[in-house]
């Protein structure tokens, strides 16, 4: 591909050499280059791709785009732009002949609830025939062909290649996850957007962003670079949705479960099982639990109408709709004991889910294991054992990712947010297989253990390196030996 082209609606501040040649392949990663490459040189928080400029073309690189030409360039071209991470978005886009204009694209921001929202869409269009791509947190699709999910959301050259073969494959739309951190590094820059929807927003990932307020602002921009003919759904009961469409070009709607808005939600009847809700005034019984999945439907709901999909078709096949892998996961076992795995690893997420269990499980005891991520926002710590211990008879805390950091000073941290009044009612086991035991086996006959923060992940990320550990592959052994114990 011509490297003219390649640089289509790139603003080039300064360029050197003949930019009339032809590129193989775009890499950002030195190492990867290969011959007749374009490598884009881009700064991040523990390296900078400048250091590397050397290296690429020693590998083959022909082009070179970066924010600062080295002094010594030779037979190279160089290319200089503002921000090579905006670039790269435009530069990846235009290498595949910017796929995101050939497909619908909806993206889903905020805290909670996105992996839930893409995915059911994803099923939901699919059900109702047409052939649909999908970028989550668990899984990427092409049509049915399963995709490996390494990010919420993938760099930019990996999206725009999966939307090209989602393109060719013939998809309509694609429904993707648009993390904070993505939208920050401009991860997300190039693609045209044909909807974004706004769930929810609270305290997570301020390791990263530092503060709230920046949270906030990086989430929005995915609102603001909407074009005219796009929509923008947005939840109007969490306070900050009506920011998210302050300033946006797009054609704005709102959804909410408490106030007049242009999709609404109510929960009529509910249980274990499912829950009967209202929307649009008709009635549809659905597989989920929890006024987090009303929302989560009801921006399913609205999407889908803003998209052009029948209503009462959408209704009808949103109550064959199910979970989705790691939220609100059962696993009945001896003693009429209900186990749920769930993904909830903020304070609000797990209370969503403590209070749902809480609702829909009558007089039934409820334990709760769960652990904090290393490396990750410190303050939520304490605040997840305030909400275990507001909602649970026993709990369980325990070690999920620590990452680099040491488990036993994660845990002294979650500690800090008991009552000495908990504390009784309170153990600290390290090792999560045994935590999970332990509960198990301490649960009296009609218990609910609640086992959050991994959902469905099958790892536990330990000093960088990521050893196989399934939740709920624990759940089920602990369940089947004491099964075979009870009948010996």
């Amino acid at each position: 591909m011509n490297l003219n082209s390649i640089l289509d609606r790139v603003k080039v501040l300064e360029s050197h050499g003949d930019k009339n040649i032809t590129i193989n392949g775009i890499c950002f990663d030195s190492r990867s280059c290969k011959k007749g490459d374009l490598f884009i040189a881009l700064r991040g928080s523990s390296s900078d791709g400048h250091q590397f400029i050397g290296m690429a073309l020693s590998n083959g690189a022909s082009a070179v785009v970066c924010e600062e030409i080295p002094e010594t360039v030779g037979n190279a071209v160089f290319i200089k732009v503002a921000d090579s991470h905006a670039a790269l978005g435009e530069i990846a886009s235009n290498f595949y002949d910017r796929p995101s204009e050939k497909i619908k694209i909806v993206g889903i921001t905020g805290t909670n609830g996105k992996t839930t929202t893409v995915t059911l869409l994803y099923r939901l269009f699919t059900a109702l025939g047409y052939k649909c791509g999908l970028l989550s947190t668990i899984v990427n699709y092409i049509v049915e062909k399963e995709v490996d999910a390494t990010h919420t959301t993938p760099d930019p050259i990996a999206i725009n290649s999966l939307m090209a073969q989602m393109a060719e494959a013939g998809c309509e739309y694609c429904f993707m996850e648009v993390s904070s951190h993505s939208l920050d590094q401009k991860r997300v820059a190039g693609i045209r957007f044909s909807g974004a929807i706004f769930s929810n927003i609270t305290h997570d990932h301020l390791d990263y962003h530092k503060t709230f307020a920046e949270y906030i602002r990086v989430k929005k921009t995915l609102f603001d670079n909407l074009t005219p003919d796009a929509f923008a759904l947005t939840n109007i009961d969490d306070k900050n949705g009506l920011v998210m469409l302050q300033n946006s070009p797009a054609k704005k709607y709102r959804y909410s479960c408490l106030s007049p808005a242009e999709f609404n939600c109510r929960i009529i009847e509910k249980g274990l099982d499912g829950m009967l809700i209202k929307i649009d005034n008709k009635e549809v019984w659905t597989k989920f639990i929890g006024v987090h999945n009303a929302y989560n439907l009801l921006a399913v709901y609205g999407a889908a109408v803003l998209l052009g999909a029948d209503k009462e078709e959408v209704l009808v096949h949103m109550s064959s709709l199910t979970s989705v892998a790691g939220r609100l996961e059962y696993l009945k076992g001896f003693n009429d004991i209900t186990a749920v795995v769930d993904y909830a690893h903020t304070p609000d997420a797990l209370e969503n889910v403590l209070k749902t269990l809480k609702d829909s499980a009558g007089d039934s005891e409820i334990v709760t294991v769960f652990g904090c991520g290393g490396n990750r926002d410190k303050t939520k710590r304490p605040e997840m054992a305030q909400v275990a211990a507001k909602y649970s008879h026993k709990v369980v805390v325990t070690s999920d990712n620590p990452r680099f950091e040491v488990p036993e000073e994660i845990i002294k941290d979650i500690k800090a947010g008991f009552d000495i009044k908990d504390l009784s009612r309170t153990l600290f086991i390290t090792d999560r297989k045994e935590a999970i035991r332990t509960a198990i086996i301490m649960s009296k006959p009609g218990t609910i253990i609640l086992v959050a923060g991994k959902g469905h992940e099958n790892y536990q990320d330990v000093m960088g390196v990521k050893h196989h550990f399934d939740d709920k592959e624990v759940i089920a052994e602990v369940f089947t030996l004491n099964i075979l114990d009870n009948a010996l």
